[in-house]
Formats: C-alpha cells, sequence, structure tokens
C-alpha cells in the first residue's frame, strides 16, 4: 500500500491525539501552510509518558515503533528522505557521506534513509556495548528514557572519513535539537568535518531552537542542512509536565493493564530457519556498507518465502514484530513478506520507553504488554513493552530477534514470546544472527586494505593465461557444484525463484563442426580484431592515463584486456598491469575487488574494459556502481560498440568476435562469475572456476596468438583511425537500447533482459539460455555461419528481417518453463 493509501485508511477518524490534547492542552501546530496542521495529524499521534523529563509523546504513524504500519510504508518513508539527501548534496558528496541513525527509535528509519541515499556507509548508535570493539564516540539525549548513546563502529576509520565527508544525521523527530547538539558537539571534536545534514520525520522544534542550532553551526564553521517530512511546533500550556504526570498517576492507579503471560497458553509458539546471509551485519550497530544490502537484497525474497510457508495459508493478518534496536532486519523481512502474500502484513518493534496506555480512539496507545527484558541488558535487568499489539486482531504474529536476545527469558512464563501467544494464533519467532565484528587496529592507515581480501589468482593454478597476463580478483570456487541444466535455471531465473548469478550453465561441450567454424571465422577476422584492439587501446592512452590499470569485466571482457596489454607492450613497450573482476547485472560491481584496486593503484588510473556493448546494461550498471567510490572514472573501453553506449571503443561494427563464439575455452578455462549469498561472505570476492578438465579443447592461448599476430600489418590503419576518432563526436547514442524496447514490444516479450542484441550476445544466448528465436538482419553472410549453425543444433527458428540495427538479435524464450513455447509462455500443441 502506498502512503497515500494510508492516509486513505485513517481519514475522516478521531485523530489518535485528541484525547492528549483535550486533556492537557497540547497543540500540533503546521508549517505555516492551511494544509499544514492536517499533515501532521497524519503523520503524529500523541501519548503520556511515564517520564519525569517530559509529559507529553509524539508517537509517529510511520515509524513503525509504537504503532503498527504497512512495512513498505515504513521503509518508503525513509528511502524518500535519503533521495531528498542525496539530491541535496550532489552525487560526489554523496559518494563521501556516512549515515548516523539514533537508537533506538530511529535505527531502522536511520538504515532506511541510508538505502534511499544508495552509496553511503550506515552506522547506528547503541546502548548495548561490545566487548572488544572499541568506543569511536558517544554522546547523550537529554530527554529520552535511556540517554547514553555509544558509537561501535567495526572500521574505526568510518567517522573519520575527513571534513570534506558530510554526515547524515538521522532521528525520528526534532524536538528541541539538543540530542543533534550534542551530537555533533561530541564528534566535531573528535571528526571535524564541514557538513552536517539532519534527517527526521518531522521537525518540531521552537523558534528560539532553531535560532541556537543556527548559531551551533556558525561557531563550529560547518554548514547544517535539514531534511523533514514535516514541519511544525508543538504548544505546550504552563505547568505540562505537572499536569502530565498526575494524570499518568491517576490512570495507571485506576486500571493497569493486565499482564497477559497468565491468561493461558494461547496459540502455538514455533521457530522458522531463516538463513541468514553469512556475513551479513543485523543491522547497523558496527556498520553496514552498500555491499551488505546487495547481499541482503538477494537474500530477502527467499526468506519471506521461508516465513510464509511457516505460517501457512491461513494467516491472513500478519505483524512482524522487531526488537527494540533492531528495527532494519525486521523491517526488511516484513517488505518482502509483503510482497511475497497477499495477507495484510504489518510491522513495529519492542521498545524500552514506559508509555501510558489508554483504550481510546483518540489517544495513540491503546494496549501495552510488559515483559522483562531478554537480551542480558548492561544496565541490569528491567521490562520492556509492546504496543497496540494485543487485541489489535493479529492471528499470526512473527517475532524477530537477534540471537544475543534469543534467551531463557524471551521463552519465560512471563517473556515476550507467552505475552503474545494470548493474543494470537500463532507465534513464528525468526532469530537474525548477532554480527561480531573482527577486531580493528588501534590506527588505520588512509588507504588500507579491506580485512581478509586475498592477492589476485593467477595461471597456472588458476587459468590457462600466463601468470603476467592477468590477475583475477576473485575467489576459487573449482571444488564446489554451481551448474544446472540450461531449461531448469531459465525456469528459475524467469519464475524469481533465483538469480542468473547464483548458478553456472553446464558448460558447452562444441562439436567438431562448430570447432571448425571458430578456426575459419578467426583466420577471417583476426586482423579485424587486431585494428580494434590496437583502435582502442591507442585511444585509452591518448585521451585516459598514459599509464593505465586494465580493469576487465570478467570473463568476456578477459581476452580483450589480455589484447590490450599485448598491443600497449608490443606498440609502446607498457607492462600494464590487468585484472578481471565480476560485475553482475541487477547486483553491480564486486564492491571488494574495488577496494582492492583503490589499495593498489590510483583509481583514475584504472580503465574498465569489456568485450562489446549490446543494449548497454552493463554499462548502466557500471556507472550506478561506482558512485559508492571515488576516483574511479565509469567509462568503459570495448572491443566493439555495436549498441552505440560509450565513447571508447574500437569499432562500432557489429561483427563476429571468435571470441564470443566459445565459453570457457576461448577465456582461459574460467566460468562465467558467481555470485550467492552462502559462498561470498562481506569480505570476498566474487567466485568463479577454473575448469582444468577441459584444458585438451583450450584455444585461449591460440585465439590471443593469431590476433597479435597481425598487430604490425594494422599499425598504419588503427593511427589513422585514432586521429579521426581523437576530432570525432563520440558521444553515446544510445542506438541500441531504443531498438531493443522496440523489439521487445513488437515480439510481445515486454522485458528487454530478454532480448540480447548483436552477435556476441546472441552467442550466449545460443549457448547458455533458453532461445526462442534468432532476428537476423537481412542478407548477413559470413558472421553469422556460427549462429546458423548453432541454431540449428538447438532447433531454434533464425527470422531475417529488415531495419534492423544490429547483424542479429537473440530472444531467450519469454515467460519461460518447461513445455512453453510462445510469447504468452503457453504450450501449442503442435500441428
Amino acid at each position: 500500500m502506498s502512503e497515500r493509501a494510508a492516509r486513505k485508511e485513517t481519514a475522516n477518524v478521531v485523530w489518535s491525539g485528541s484525547w492528549v490534547a483535550e486533556r492537557l492542552g497540547v497543540e500540533l501546530v503546521g508549517n505555516g501552510k492551511p494544509e499544514g496542521d492536517g499533515e501532521l495529524r497524519e503523520l503524529l499521534g500523541l501519548a503520556l509518558r511515564r517520564n519525569p523529563k517530559r509529559a507529553h509523546l509524539l508517537v509517529s504513524n510511520v515509524l513503525g515503533k509504537h504503532v503498527p504500519q504497512r512495512p513498505s510504508v515504513v521503509y518508503g518513508a525513509g528511502v524518500e528522505l535519503g533521495l531528498r539527501v542525496r539530491a541535496l548534496l550532489g552525487e560526489a558528496e554523496a559518494r563521501r557521506a556516512v549515515v548516523l541513525g539514533y537508537a533506538e527509535t530511529a535505527t531502522g528509519l536511520g538504515h532506511a534513509v541510508a538505502d534511499g541515499l544508495g552509496v553511503a556507509p550506515y552506522l547506528h548508535s547503541t546502548r548495548r556495548p561490545v566487548e572488544g570493539v572499541a568506543r569511536a564516540g558517544g554522546f547523550e539525549e537529554s530527554h529520552s528514557h535511556a540517554t547514553s548513546h555509544l558509537l561501535l563502529p567495526e572500521d574505526p576509520a568510518l567517522l573519520a572519513r575527513g571534513s570534506g565527508a558530510p554526515l547524515v544525521l538521522v532521528d525520528d523527530e526534532f524536538s528541541t535539537g539538543n540530542t543533534v547538539l550534542n551530537t555533533i558537539r561530541a564528534l566535531h571534536e573528535l571528526y571535524p568535518r564541514d557538513r552536517y545534514v539532519i534527517v527526521a520525520l518531522v521537525d518540531m522544534r521552537s523558534a528560539a531552537d532553531r535560532e541556537r542550532l543556527t548559531g551551533f553551526a556558525a561557531e563550529i564553521g560547518a554548514r547544517v542542512d535539514l531534511v523533514a517530512r514535516g514541519t511544525g511546533t508543538v504548544r505546550l500550556p504552563d505547568g505540562v509536565l505537572e499536569k502530565g504526570q498526575a494524570l499518568v498517576a491517576a490512570h495507571e492507579s485506576e486500571r493497569e493493564p493486565a499482564r497477559a503471560g497468565a491468561a493461558g497458553p494461547g496459540g502455538p509458539c514455533t521457530r522458522v530457519e531463516l538463513e541468514w546471509p553469512a556475513g551479513v551485519p543485523d543491522g547497523g550497530r558496527h556498520g553496514f556498507t552498500p555491499a551488505h544490502r546487495e547481499t541482503l537484497e538477494s537474500a530477502l525474497p527467499a526468506m519471506a518465502a521461508r516465513i510464509a510457508g511457516a505460517l501457512g495459508a491461513e494467516a491472513r493478518r500478519i505483524l512482524v514484530l522487531g526488537f527494540e534496536e533492531l528495527m532494519y532486519a525486521p523491517l526488511r523481512l516484513g517488505t518482502a513478506l509483503e510482497e511475497h502474500t497477499d495477507a495484510e502484513v504489518r510491522y513495529s518493534t519492542t521498545t524500552r520507553s514506559p508509555v501510558l496506555a489508554v483504550n481510546d480512539p483518540g489517544y495513540a496507545i491503546r494496549s501495552r504488554l510488559v515483559f522483562p527484558a531478554h537480551d542480558n541488558p548492561a544496565d541490569g535487568p528491567g521490562v520492556r513493552y509492546a504496543y497496540n499489539v494485543a487485541d489489535a486482531g493479529f492471528d499470526a504474529v512473527v517475532v524477530v530477534v537477534d540471537s544475543a536476545a534469543d534467551t531463557p527469558e524471551l521463552h519465560a512464563a512471563d517473556g515476550l514470546l507467552a505475552e503474545l501467544a494470548a493474543h494470537t494464533s500463532h507465534v513464528l519467532l525468526a532469530v537474525v544472527p548477532s554480527y561480531v565484528p573482527s577486531s580493528a587496529p588501534a590506527t588505520t592507515p588512509e588507504r588500507q586494505e579491506p580485512p581478509m581480501l586475498s592477492e589476485p589468482l593467477r595461471g597456472p593454478a588458476f587459468s590457462s593465461y600466463a601468470p603476467e597476463e592477468v590477475g583475477w580478483l576473485l575467489q576459487d570456487l573449482s571444488n564446489t557444484e554451481l551448474e544446472a541444466p540450461t531449461e531448469e535455471r531459465e525456469e528459475a531465473i524467469q519464475s524469481g525463484g533465483a538469480h542468473y548469478a547464483e548458478s553456472l550453465p553446464v558448460e558447452y561441450q562444441p562439436s567438431a563442426e562448430y570447432q571448425d567454424l571458430f578456426k575459419a571465422a578467426l583466420d577471417l577476422s583476426a586482423a579485424r580484431i587486431a585494428r580494434a584492439v590496437g583502435t582502442v587501446t591507442e585511444t585509452v592512452l591518448a585521451e585516459r592515463t598514459p599509464r593505465p590499470v586494465l580493469v576487465s569485466l570478467a570473463r568476456a571482457g578477459t581476452p580483450v584486456g589480455v589484447l590490450m596489454r599485448r598491443w600497449a607492450q608490443h606498440r609502446h613497450g607498457l607492462d600494464l598491469p590487468h585484472y578481471a573482476v565480476s560485475i553482475v547485472r541487477g547486483r553491480g560491481i564486486d564492491a571488494n575487488a574495488l577496494r582492492w584496486l583503490a589499495a593498489h593503484h590510483d583509481p583514475a588510473d584504472v580503465v574498465f574494459v569489456d568485450g562489446w556493448t549490446g543494449k548497454g546494461a552493463i554499462t548502466r550498471e557500471l556507472a550506478a556502481a561506482l558512485g559508492e567510490f571515488d576516483g574511479f572514472d565509469p567509462e568503459i573501453a570495448v572491443l566493439a560498440d555495436p549498441g552505440g553506449c560509450v565513447r571508447t571503443y574500437g569499432t562500432r561494427e557489429d561483427f563476429l568476435i571468435p571470441s564470443a563464439c566459445l565459453n570457457s575455452t576461448v577465456s582461459g578455462l574460467i566460468s562465467r562469475t558467481v555470485l550467492r549469498s552462502d559462498l561470498v561472505g562481506p569480505h570476498d570476492f566474487h567466485g568463479a572456476k577454473f575448469y582444468r578438465g577441459l584444458a585438451e579443447a583450450d584455444v585461449s592461448g591460440h585465439f590471443l596468438d593469431t590476433v597479435a599476430a597481425h598487430f604490425d600489418e594494422v599499425v598504419d590503419a588503427v593511427d589513422a583511425e585514432v586521429k579521426e576518432l581523437l576530432t570525432a563526436d563520440r558521444a553515446p547514442t544510445w542506438e541500441g537500447w531504443a531498438a531493443v524496447e522496440r523489439i521487445s514490444e513488437e515480439y510481445g516479450i515486454h522485458d528487454v533482459n530478454l532480448v540480447k542484441p548483436g552477435v556476441g550476445e546472441t552467442t550466449r544466448v545460443l549457448l547458455r539460455r533458453v532461445p526462442w528465436k534468432i532476428l537476423a538482419k537481412r542478407g548477413a553472410g559470413a558472421d553469422l555461419e556460427h549462429i546458423r549453425l548453432l541454431a540449428e543444433q538447438r532447433g531454434v527458428p533464425v527470422e531475417e528481417v529488415d531495419g534492423l540495427p544490429y547483424t542479429c538479435v537473440g530472444l531467450i524464450h519469454p515467460k519461460y518453463t518447461r513445455g512453453a513455447t510462445g510469447a504468452d509462455g503457453k504450450a501449442v500443441a503442435s500441428q
């Protein structure tokens, strides 16, 4: 449900702050606009605190703490704020930013803001000290029930990114601004910087409080920006604290809410194994990086499916209940469950905060469950609360805790699980592993290699290339069974049950006829390829850097990277470093590989290399993925750019590059790269396999040697072509992307990912996927001989068409299930 729909759901009902407003005279006043008061009432209700420091509590309807709300609404509110912050900072500053959320109520909101920002690491303050983790800072929250905040990043350099790194501070509300002042004052002394951005759902400061923050910013010489969903003030009459305390005392003595555990055993309590991805933190207590987010995103659908399976179809109104500071993990499980099921899903969390419960529609806290703390808190035993859960009509509650909180107290007769069981038909416990950070060094060099990253793999131990030709920033998964039948993979990929990078296709074994075709194609096109290699290499040397660090995108880019390295050595005597890294559509580039590169080379010298462009999906993927990292140029250098997607290329013709004809046997016997959460942890490179058993069929060296043998004869043509290119308009036209969109619609596919343009991509379709049909430009000749042979072997029709901007286009079978034949995914009886 959208936030607009959520507003409609609460329209024309009693405002959940009217009970307090009428009895204490508390007013919410909007930002001066006529609709301001109404907007605030949509966002906030009011309750009374059992707190000697402040009588009233602003209860957010979109935070997911005290009021159960749809997870998509809660998460969307934070992401939207993060997008606004990114627009405010601009791309360059956003890449350097750090996001800091406040415990306990804003740990999930801050994390969602970081997700919206997209390129920044996240840390939240905590009240849980962790043995062995050095404290990087702390501050006080004057009005909170529990005041002391600790900062415990695993990486001690996280908060010390320098004056150019903005700090984004996220809280659920700004009431006086004291918490923000205390934070900035404490951190500015340790890690001075020149820009802060404050983010909240609502900014309710008085005019005097606003002036105080402005003056403080001027005092420390920093810019302080503010981004909030709603703006207003709270008007408090004289004596409101005393009146509020008296009102709380009167109501609690009159009717203390019953302890639900005494009501009987209630519904069953069962446990579900989430299979949380290895190495992903449970939240931002010790830091959470974009790489962690990438891994978690890929694992969420499967975890949601496990929860849904454990609940059963009879669960129609479900609450996902988080635990104090553990807000983000249950929130994301809730959003994934919301997408997985048509049941109604709500989300909230338990809390330390004592609040009066009054069962009145004009009061924000209608019910309260009370239970003992169950995570062995550092400040000793105490009571905890879950609000608006009892008698709320939930027929299932999914309790999400970290393993540190899965204690006997949780399972006790008066514990949280028993309290919930009296109010729902089914309690399901999901435990997220508590993240245990590695010990951090006392000092951190300015450029430090991330922990646990190994040196590049090299031949002959990994790949059939010579060790100096390429270093693979990958982990060796050769002993892991990853292959699956092509049809099985296709069905899983298109159904959403798996990502293509989580398995490998069975390696294609070419027939003798096909091998002869490869050799003939290589002999025919070797000089043409040599010319394109020379052109792209000379363009890089002239325009990018005189000493480039070649980084090929494994594996199609790797033979090209080796050839570019050979050209630079042959023509200029340059011994260029060359590495291969993994990039996965929809998941981004290997962040650990980039960190390794940044620790060993100047990022400005890195030139990314690929074989060819199709529609430009990987070009876009790389540009988006590099947003987090300073200094890298996202422009890819390619051998052939038929799609018009890049500026640096050897040719824009769509012709047969023989290395596209084969798989590992022309790429150093290395598989496609693999990214799967159970195999690739947060400090691991992506993986790949070395197919040593295919050594007899390996033509990797033969391909390189055959092309390199033509370098001398194409030198003059390369020089002339480069001279012309350097003065030409080479701006990307994205002609290929437009053609793919048109073909996708014309053929009823409606998914550009299933349209693979160009000779290289069409070859891949025939070798690795389930092809539906091949479109060939009418009159195309020798460049399509291997395509026609493969299509014949697989029983795929080749349709000649006019007006095709590519030599050919491969169409993957749409809506593939075994037995499907048509674009509508339905089987068609043979005639």
